[in-house]
């Protein structure tokens, strides 16, 4: 948690056995070490090595590399499925460009989102950020400069990187929202996922990637998403780049078509907040953490 200096959150997520979560590498590196000194000092047979080990190891690997897996931090993907609405979050911004156009769509359905926001690129826009809070849309932290290399960074780094963006999202004025986290590409290493708890924060994946970083139309964004929609969904689309002078030209186009095909599915835009609190007890109170300490 933050100190009184640093605005911050008002509580760490309970997380059982968080030791253990958060080591399982180096037991897997150490479960390796010994049985393979074991297998050929005491005759020990292979299996002891490779079947424990692999089971081991696919564990660590998709806690990684699954963004919704909840093994080293808890993390929701999705809201309650009977509630005939969905949460649209957009990652990489916001981009001076494209980013208010999509608040122009958005406001031209009457519908609600939610922004994973560079913490460096917000710095530069502060102007969005206060349109998408007055808007109603909510504001999430994507890390403060969305490194590629990330994952293969140490604890102190990730805690820096996160407080960094925690800041700049706290000075922001209005009322304290949840303090929502996205880690770039989605992959947690147990040493973010230790940041994560130090910081409090709730972290949120997705259940539907619009697919919209690969596609070369707007169509085609639209279609996906559009045809593996469900109730309850959180969507994933850009409405930045995480490489400066780049820009997704596609995302306000293809988010027209989808704010129309789910109008025409009955499908509500709501933020990730409102769709988590409209689930209730469908999702783990572990999930939901606390809310950011905004200054005066």
């Amino acid at each position: 948690m933050h100190d009184a200096a640093t605005p911050g959150v008002s509580a760490k997520p309970v997380l059982r056995w968080r030791w253990l979560r958060w080591n399982l590498h180096h037991l897997l590196l150490a479960y390796v070490v010994i049985t393979a000194t074991g297998v050929p000092a005491f005759s020990w047979p292979w299996w002891v090595l490779v079947v424990p080990g692999a089971l081991l190891a696919g564990l660590v690997a998709d806690g990684m590399l699954r963004p919704s897996s909840s093994l080293f931090y808890p993390t929701v993907s999705h809201g309650a499925r009977n509630l005939a609405c969905v949460a649209l979050t957009f990652d990489d911004g916001p981009d001076p460009v494209i980013t208010p156009q999509v608040l122009d769509a958005l406001a031209a359905h009457g519908a609600r989102a939610s922004f994973f926001v560079i913490g460096k690129s917000l710095v530069a826009q502060p102007e969005l950020a206060r349109r998408m809070l007055a808007e109603g849309h909510a504001i999430g932290n994507h890390s403060w400069q969305h490194s590629r290399w990330q994952n293969f960074h140490q604890f102190r780094w990730q805690l820096r990187e996160l407080e960094r963006s925690e800041q700049a999202l706290a000075a922001l004025p209005g009322a304290p929202q949840p303090a929502l986290y996205r880690p770039p590409v989605g992959l947690k290493r147990p040493e973010l996922a230790r940041a994560g708890w130090q910081c409090g924060l709730t972290l949120v994946a997705w259940s539907l990637h619009g697919r919209d970083t690969f596609a070369r139309d707007p169509q085609s964004v639209a279609r996906r998403v559009l045809a593996k929609v469900r109730a309850g969904d959180i969507v994933l689309l850009h409405d930045g780049h995480d490489l400066g002078g780049r820009r997704r030209e596609l995302c306000v186009p293809a988010l027209r078509l989808i704010l129309e095909g789910l109008r025409a599915r009955g499908l509500r835009c709501v933020t990730v907040p409102e769709l988590l609190r409209l689930s209730g007890d469908s999702v783990s109170p572990s999930v939901w953490v606390g809310s950011r300490k905004p200054r005066a």
